[in-house]
């Protein structure tokens, strides 16, 4: 009986042997290239490479220096300044444009288009179109004093004190509409029995969203919370079109010091630490959000 049994079950390894075989050059490129590579940057990381990698390794100078660095400190600070911002102000914004278009709104797709349309554009364009909107001669600043107020002064990319709000503003004109578009998925994934059953028991509709409906979205804005974080680590497009770091080093970024030390400073193992850095940043938040996502369900 046994015998039968374990004939008639196919072997597992041989399961969707066609989907596994399509899968092994996508493997190998994964690991090939994007582990491999990722080892390769951390061991060069230790060395004094400058203008090409040499194997002569320095222990953690590399990574002194980069921390003494006002330059790197400065980019640190503002991508915390950003990470924050983008953080909170993208989520609310986008949950209240979600809640919003959940009404059954008219021209809700029209809506939809416009509110999503920046997030199809590059970074590269984006920040130019603010570099513009921005610039105190022929922007906001322009349009406001035309209309009479003359002493109105809007000139963030020109204050370094100010400068990375607004990069802030430009990052989340694009990206507001993706987490909108996210987090309506989550809504329409409500069961509308729910909002029913709130309805008959007189719970306001502020707090069915607060008490109910967001806990229930738990896994969206999870999975939203790490697209945004992952897209806040890597910003750069939009600082090197706006203020390409300046004035002076007001808007740096990481990205942009890791890029500047590997192609124009000819310092590879500066960028390398740098680079490294960034990783760790970047494990930090996808461990924890693969442990929610995978490490739950399993337990469940």
């Amino acid at each position: 009986m046994t015998g039968q049994t374990h004939a008639g079950r196919p072997n597992k390894l041989l399961r969707n042997l066609n989907a596994k075989i399509a899968s092994i050059p996508m493997i190998l490129v994964a690991v090939v290239i994007f582990l491999g590579g990722t080892i390769w940057t951390v061991l060069y990381s230790f060395t004094n490479s400058k203008l090409l990698p040499r194997l002569k390794f320095v222990g953690i100078e590399q990574y002194e220096r980069l921390w003494v660095a006002p330059r790197w400190l400065v980019s640190i600070e503002n991508l915390a300044i950003y990470g924050v911002f983008t953080l909170v102000f993208s989520l609310v914004i986008g949950f209240v444009l979600a809640a919003l278009m959940d009404q059954k709104i008219r021209f809700e797709n029209t809506f939809r288009t416009i509110f999503l349309y920046p997030f199809a554009l590059s970074f590269i364009v984006t920040g130019l179109v603010w570099q513009w909107v921005l610039n105190p001669e022929y922007g906001v600043q322009s349009v406001v004093r035309s209309l009479g107020w003359t002493s109105f002064t809007f000139d963030p990319l020109y204050n370094s004190e100010i400068v990375i709000y607004g990069v802030l503003i430009a990052g989340l004109w694009q990206g507001t509409g993706l987490v909108m578009c996210l987090l309506l998925a989550g809504l329409r994934g409500i069961d509308e029995d729910i909002w029913k059953a709130a309805r008959v028991d007189g719970i306001p509709m502020w707090k069915t969203y607060l008490l109910i409906v967001i806990p229930m979205m738990r896994p969206v804005f999870i999975t939203t919370l790490v697209i945004i974080a992952s897209g806040i680590v890597r910003v750069y497009d939009l600082v090197v079109a706006q203020t390409s770091g300046g004035p002076g080093i007001a808007s740096e970024v990481p990205a942009k010091y890791v890029y500047d030390y590997m192609f124009q400073a000819q310092n590879l193992g500066q960028g390398f630490a740098a680079s490294t850095m960034m990783l760790i940043t970047v494990s930090i938040i996808i461990i924890p959000w693969a442990y929610l996502e995978f490490g739950g369900k399993k337990r469940g």
